[in-house]
């Protein structure tokens, strides 16, 4: 686990996924990766697909500065990325691609960290056989546990152990739970879903709120404060 032995300790592929769009996956894919970078290893990003104006491959890169940062597809509207494809009429990401570029980047990287879209099971392409495919699958697909990226606030309980629920319905491995966003002023609410989230998974560490605005060298520094198997 992250918590107990450091990302030093990571090898492999990695996926990290949301309970939901916009839960700080990206920033949490960052601390990951300048946490591991600062010990030596040497880390790719992979952002299968990304959709609206975002560019998460370059906040990473901006943040963390891993040794390479990836994003395999681009779609214009800010929709699940197999929606997105769809509705821009634009070829949607075959599974094979995706598995191809995480075994290529982990032929010469300790430690690739594939940053999922929204949640464990958002559509990002279509199989080679016309199934859409989703991050579970492809987490299933390279064999990649996952770290589950979770919101602090209400209704966080339900959605991580949905996921948490997908996962072992899926003989998915989970590496924990990070909380994406940690409030500067924790309200009842926040602490108690801490407490609680304990009995659902491992909490593996807590990103804090506006993480993402910080210099970079600041929070290459701070970044591995952030991930402790104990973080109260």
């Amino acid at each position: 686990m992250l918590g107990r032995h450091g990302v030093a300790g990571w090898r492999g592929a990695v996926v990290v996924s949301g309970t939901d769009t916009g839960v700080g996956k990206t920033i949490v894919t960052a601390a990951i990766a300048a946490a591991a970078t600062a010990t030596g290893v040497r880390v790719a990003v992979l952002k299968p697909a990304q959709t609206g104006g975002d560019d998460d491959a370059g906040t990473v890169a901006r943040l963390a500065a891993p040794a390479t940062v990836k994003t395999l597809a681009r779609y214009p509207d800010p929709l699940a990325p197999l929606a997105a494809a769809r509705v821009a009429e634009l070829a949607p990401l075959g599974l094979d691609h995706a598995v191809a570029a995480a075994r290529d980047l982990s032929a010469d990287h300790d430690l690739v960290l594939i940053e999922g879209a929204g949640g464990l099971l958002v559509q990002l392409g279509v199989s080679a056989g016309g199934r859409p495919w989703t991050v579970a699958d492809l987490a299933s697909a390279v064999e990649a546990p996952v770290v589950v990226v979770a919101r602090a606030g209400l209704g966080t309980l339900n959605h991580t152990a949905l996921t948490m629920e997908a996962l072992r319905a899926r003989a998915l491995t989970a590496h924990g739970v990070v909380i994406g966003a940690w409030p500067s002023r924790p309200e009842l609410v926040h602490g108690a879903n801490l407490a609680d989230l304990g009995a659902i998974a491992e909490v593996i560490g807590r990103v804090p709120e506006g993480a993402g605005a910080m210099e970079p060298a600041d929070f290459r520094r701070a970044a591995a404060g952030w991930l402790t198997a104990d973080p109260r």
